[in-house]
């Protein structure tokens, strides 16, 4: 391993400690070098906070002259809520930037390395370059789509039965399994259920499993007709927001749930389409999708799936009446259907946890 790599990962080790905070921003962070000593580190903590490179470099101070920089994402050259980073690169007179990743917003893509360019600054991009996508699957995705990170989670068997005919599901999968699942309910931004699934089981949708969790999802529920029960757990626990998404227009109804701190969003229909679009445009960047099966179906029909997170218990429960993860109308054939990468495999007690990631076309 170089060094450029080794400062690099050191970049990204950083980067990887603040999922989820600094959205919609992109994780990022900085490392300042001088004859083979850090002089200077900086993370970007929460949207609207100086970017890394500028904690980086105030703690390099003057002895950033004539240094390296590394960061894994290409420093903006625009005003946003902060001024450009480019200009505090500039004037601390660093004689060399290495980028992992161009950032994809069109206000500074190529921009940024343009102007270090420009100013006399010796520029290397893509070094680590794909452990560096994968920090911020979430950012590139939320620019290139306008839409949610999509992750679809379930624990089912190994005929992909999420539960019984008779509708039993407590528990399929073990308690590893299970606390394992909780921490991509702190990952994402928000979570969400179908209206069966509160009326069937109750849930709080809490990561409670854990100890002292660092974040609460917001709980979302697609409830057509509003017919989410007023004494269910997540309408009454205070635990975290809930959001219901329906279609239907009745104020007096929206208005009996808004009274208990329910923030109602009306769409013309649920289309997951159009529901995502929705949330998006109400500042959720990641979305985590629990069920049931109405639900795992129209996400899997829609297409709209970018991670799959299964967690197979080794047992069989059969019968075609049973609730299962794969139901919905499916793909004609093998080459419109969807496909995926294998990015983990892993053994959890007497469970085996699978998460693939999608093949986007457009490799997004």
């Amino acid at each position: 391993m170089s060094n450029h790599t080794y400062y690099m990962q050191q970049v990204l080790q950083l980067a990887r400690m603040t999922p989820r905070q600094t959205l919609p921003n992109p994780q990022v962070a900085a490392i300042v070098v001088k004859d083979q000593q850090i002089i200077g580190v900086g993370t970007h903590l929460f949207a609207g906070g100086p970017h890394a490179e500028i904690y980086a470099l105030n703690q390099a101070g003057d002895k950033a002259a004539g240094a390296t920089l590394y960061v894994n994402l290409e420093p903006c050259a625009h005003f946003g809520r902060t001024p450009p980073c480019v200009e505090a690169v500039v004037k601390a007179k660093v004689a060399k930037v290495y980028v992992a990743n161009l950032d994809p917003n069109p206000l500074v893509s190529g921009k940024g390395v343009g102007a270090l360019r420009a100013a006399g600054i010796d520029v290397e991009t893509g070094l680590c370059e794909s452990e560096a996508v994968e920090i911020n699957r979430v950012f590139f995705h939320n620019v290139h789509k306008q839409m949610p990170f999509v992750t679809l989670k379930a624990g089912m068997s190994l005929d992909g039965r999420i539960a019984t005919k008779q509708n039993h599901s407590q528990w399929i999968t073990g308690a590893e399994s299970r606390t394992d699942a909780h921490h991509y309910r702190v990952n994402h931004q928000a979570i969400l259920v179908g209206v069966n699934t509160v009326i069937t089981d109750n849930p709080s949708l809490t990561p409670h499993m854990l100890t002292n969790p660092e974040a609460l999802p917001i709980r979302i529920v697609l409830d057509h007709n509003l017919r989410t029960p007023l004494d269910a757990k997540l309408i009454n626990d205070g635990a975290a927001p809930t959001w219901i998404v329906t279609s239907n227009p009745d104020a007096t109804l929206h208005q009996q749930y808004a009274v208990r701190g329910v923030k109602i969003l009306q769409v013309t229909e649920l289309a997951i389409k159009t529901v995502l679009t929705t949330l998006y445009q109400n500042g959720v960047c990641s979305l985590l999708v629990e069920g049931g099966e109405q639900i795992y179906s129209s996400f899997i029909d829609s297409g709209y799936v970018d991670q799959l997170v299964c967690y197979y218990s080794p047992q069989l429960i059969g019968s075609t009446q049973a609730k299962h993860l794969f139901a919905g109308t499916g793909f004609a054939d093998l080459q419109s259907n969807m496909k995926f990468n294998i990015s983990e495999v892993k053994q959890l007690g007497n469970d085996v946890k699978i998460v693939c990631v999608r093949e986007h076309k457009d490799g997004v």
